[in-house]
Parts: C-alpha cells; structure tokens; sequence
C-alpha cells in the first residue's frame, strides 16, 4: 500500500514578504510559472475561492479544489469544500486516484495559515524584489523547518526578478487532519 501523499505548499514570496496585490501577483516571473506547473502537474491543488478567482479557471493536469464559505459557489473543473480539513479529505481521495505522492496547497494568504499546521514540506520561490502589496504570507516558525535544498534562478527575458526556490522540510510531523472530516 503506497504512502499517503504528503502536504506541500507552493508559493512565491518576496524579501518583503508579500504575496499579492489586489487580487493578482506583484511581479511578473514567467520562469517561476513554468517551475510551479512542474512542481504541480498531477497533483491535487488546495486554493482559496479568491485564488482560483484570480487564475480565472482550473488548472489543467490537476485536480483543483477549491475552498470557499460560499454555499453557492460552483465552478465547472472543480471541486469545491468548505473548511480546509474538508478539502483535504478530498485531496487525498484525488490523491490515491492518481496515484500522486503530494498534495500542493497554492493559496492565498488565510488558505496557507489554515493548512500550515499539516503541511510537510514547502516550496517556496522567494522573490528578490520588496514589492508593495496587500497580501502577505504567514510567518513560519523557524524552529519547525530546515532548508532542504536551494535553487538559484536568475532572471529570463520575461521575469522581472531574480529568485531562489527554497524547499524547506518540516522538522517535526506535521498535525494530523481529522480522518472523518468529509
């Protein structure tokens, strides 16, 4: 019997530690894009309504669930929870179909402070910049984590930074989700 898939943030946050800016990124890094599909392809993804919103349509290759308080909500290419306990479930049912070892949580801000305190491991692209913007990502414990690995990237032709991926382990088991959350 394989494993259950781990959870794994993906996010890009700048020095600054900003993550948004009205409702969009701050910086255009087509480089990073191209890293996070990667990172992401045939896995599910955990997101807030407002970032599924933002990218205006389900990823393809994935499994996109989305969690919103909004009873109505209905997106086709989705599928849709209330608490984040309840799209985990649902992530690790999408998970065993497909046979993938990671569960990708990919924002925003109250989504990752949510799912914090279960997640494994993080990828997170920090972004050489200190842009101004109105969303920031939560702070993280730095005793709980060690850096795994670091990746230099600089910037392309259609990147407006330089940025580093930094995988970072946590040291600890993460908490447990409820099982019977549905």
């Amino acid at each position: 019997m394989p494993a259950p898939a781990r959870l794994v943030m993906v996010v890009a946050v700048a020095e600054n530690g900003v993550i948004g800016r009205q409702g969009d990124l701050p910086w255009r890094l087509s480089s990073d894009l191209k890293l996070f599909r990667r990172l992401t392809l045939g896995k599910p993804l955990i997101m807030g309504r407002k970032t599924f919103e933002s990218i205006g349509k389900p990823l393809d290759g994935r499994d996109n669930i989305v969690v919103t308080r909004n009873p109505d909500f209905d997106a086709a290419g989705t599928l849709v929870a209330d608490s984040i306990e309840a799209a985990l479930h649902l992530a690790r049912d999408c998970a065993g179909a497909r046979g993938a070892d990671e569960i990708a949580v990919i924002g925003g801000a109250q989504i990752y402070r949510a799912a914090m305190p279960y997640t494994d491991r993080i990828y997170l692209t920090r972004v050489h910049a200190a842009p101004e913007g109105d969303t920031v990502f939560p702070g993280l414990a730095e005793a709980d984590w060690r850096e795994a690995a670091r990746e230099p990237f600089a910037a392309g032709p259609k990147d407006d930074h330089d940025f580093t991926l930094v995988t970072l382990e946590r040291l600890r088991p993460p908490d447990e989700a409820p099982r019977g959350a549905a």
